[in-house]
């Protein structure tokens, strides 16, 4: 197993293992793949904390981080986030998601970033570190601010960093994604069959 850059050649096979990943887990198809592929190419990408897993020559993880806007009484910042974090399907469950996110938050603190946000489970995330974002003062945009939302959480990468990072989060624009243009580009990958399930988000 190597941990590595990922390079300007794994970038179709890492889109593809993305695809892969989250195929039919949130929505019937997926669009992380596209996220992704967009991603690389905006200002708020970080190439700095893009990883891969690579074994026998097969890429088997990825993870890409990059930096959303935090909305101050100040003014406006940057704040790090990480996703998509992608494994294969058949690889899923046996530690490879844990060794590259440790691995990255430690290259983050390194680079001194004072914290990194992400949605997810709680349950899984909380292994790590992270721990409810609204509790210490840093909210999700458009949530509302007397209700909890357990799911959008903050790791502070540096002790003095706690109690001082408060504000509104967004994600970078490029998350958000056309659901045409996910379909166009989709196409130039192996047909897959898009099917609903229980328990997608959409």
């Amino acid at each position: 197993m190597n941990i590595r850059k990922e390079q300007q050649k794994d970038y179709f096979e890492v889109e593809n293992l993305t695809r892969e990943a989250f195929w039919n887990v949130y929505r019937p198809g997926c669009m992380e793949h596209y996220v992704l592929h967009v991603l690389r190419n905006d200002p708020a990408f970080v190439p700095e904390l893009d990883y891969v897993i690579e074994e026998d020559g097969k890429m088997i993880a990825h993870i890409a981080y990059a930096e959303g806007t935090l909305q101050t009484d100040n003014g406006t910042g940057k704040l790090l986030l990480f996703g998509p974090v992608s494994v294969l399907p058949e690889l899923q469950g046996r530690g490879y998601g844990a060794k590259l996110i440790a691995f990255t938050l430690e290259k983050a603190a390194e680079l001194g970033y004072p914290a990194v946000v992400i949605t997810g489970n709680p349950e899984y995330y909380s292994r790590f570190g992270f721990e409810s974002a609204s509790k210490n003062g840093i909210f999700y945009e458009g949530m509302n601010q007397q209700e909890e939302f357990p799911f959008f959480m903050v790791k502070f990468l540096r002790d003095a960093a706690v109690g001082t990072i408060h504000g509104v989060y967004s994600d970078p624009p490029c998350y958000f994604a056309d659901a045409d243009q996910v379909e166009a580009f989709d196409r130039q990958f192996p047909q897959k069959k898009k099917e609903k399930r229980p328990g997608q988000l959409e």
